[in-house]
């Protein structure tokens, strides 16, 4: 299957700009300032794939925009669909690599779980797209092109930066996908409708809290320093210790959220000296915890731990004043779970 944009992937890609740069865009073609907002709102707002469905826009503008330009969505190449209705896809990326990208169906929640990097560089012990290693950022066009080629676009109601990739080792695309979503030129959604995750990257951090509104979900799986860089090689580059510093400088008090997730290991961090450490390490810090299942991967020597003892782990730390959930596992059979996710096989084939 040979994976090509909607026009000539020889065209640049409009998706994914700004309106400044849309201006460039619509002075270089020779068409009135104005035609920035146009392609914008016809983009972001209307889901327009084409030049051509770009009505208020005169003909001869659409033709001489169409032929140096296009929007530049790339439709999924591959889907897979769980018993319990969470959907995986397979996008595929204009420097011909491929993402897998997870829409989870709740009721009258529908969340995106999107990537921001092919492969991933953190190397987590329990993640399989650490497994795969990395092999590049996505853009904030590939980013975006996970939201507006999604065949339910339209019922999306949170997305979720926890697919492939380390969010903060590709800090300049996510903001600027972030900032997409979020302005009146582009989605106009809300930022509480984002959530993006991190290991915690030195310096990283610190700046997409000084320059998003979205929520942010921390990795922590330990609170104990010395455990989580066994588990977490990033730990060597920001201490979850420095991180809870770090989040405790700002406010989450009101409708901006610090999370933290936490993968439970039979007899590795699922004790209550565990839940205590979280308890005196968040202290004084507006936070919520959750717990996830953890489901096996080849060669690692980790079992999750049994539903009971999850549950009396959320109810000590709920006692104690740490909001906890256990969070509902989906996706399973179609391997698009927390720590699934990898396409080391599909990137090393050309698929035609």
């Amino acid at each position: 299957m040979t994976t090509m944009m909607e026009n000539d992937n020889t065209k640049k890609r409009l998706i994914g700009m700004t309106p400044e740069e849309l201006k460039t865009v619509a002075a270089e073609m020779g068409l009135p300032k104005f035609t920035a907002s146009q392609i914008a709102k016809w983009i972001y707002q209307a889901g327009a794939t084409s030049i051509d469905e770009m009505t208020n826009i005169s003909k001869a503008g659409r033709t001489r925009l169409s032929e140096s330009f296009c929007v530049g969505t790339m439709k999924p190449i591959d889907t897979q669909k769980s018993v319990d209705g969470t959907i995986k896809y397979l996008f595929p990326t204009e420097n011909g690599k491929f993402v897998e990208t997870v829409f989870i169906p709740d009721h009258d929640r529908a969340t995106l779980c999107v990537s921001s990097q092919v492969g991933c560089k953190m190397n987590c012990l329990f993640c399989q797209t650490g497994k795969q290693g990395f092999e590049g950022n996505l853009t904030a066009a590939d980013i975006l092109n996970q939201i507006c080629a999604l065949p339910e676009r339209n019922k999306l109601t949170n997305v979720v930066f926890m697919g492939q990739g380390e969010p903060m080792d590709n800090l300049d695309n996510v903001l600027r996908a972030t900032q997409i979503l979020t302005a009146d030129y582009g989605f106009q959604w809300s930022p509480k409708r984002i959530t993006v995750s991190s290991v915690g990257i030195k310096n990283k951090l610190k700046r997409f809290l000084d320059e998003s509104e979205c929520h942010v979900a921390i990795s922590m799986h330990t609170p104990l320093p010395e455990q989580r860089q066994q588990l977490m090689p990033a730990e060597r580059q920001m201490s979850i210790t420095d991180i809870v510093a770090l989040l405790k400088q700002y406010d989450f008090s009101h409708q901006r959220r610090a999370s933290f997730e936490y993968t439970m290991f039979k007899g590795v961090n699922d004790s209550m000296m565990h839940a205590r450490e979280i308890i005196r390490l968040t202290a004084g810090l507006d936070c919520r915890v959750n717990l996830i299942r953890f489901h096996d991967i080849p060669d690692v020597d980790l079992q999750g731990t049994d539903m009971e003892r999850m549950e009396s782990f959320r109810d000590y730390l709920t006692s104690h004043g740490v909001f906890t959930t256990i969070r509902a596992s989906r996706g399973q059979d179609i391997f698009a779970a927390c720590g699934l996710l990898s396409t080391a096989k599909k990137n090393g084939e050309r698929l035609d």
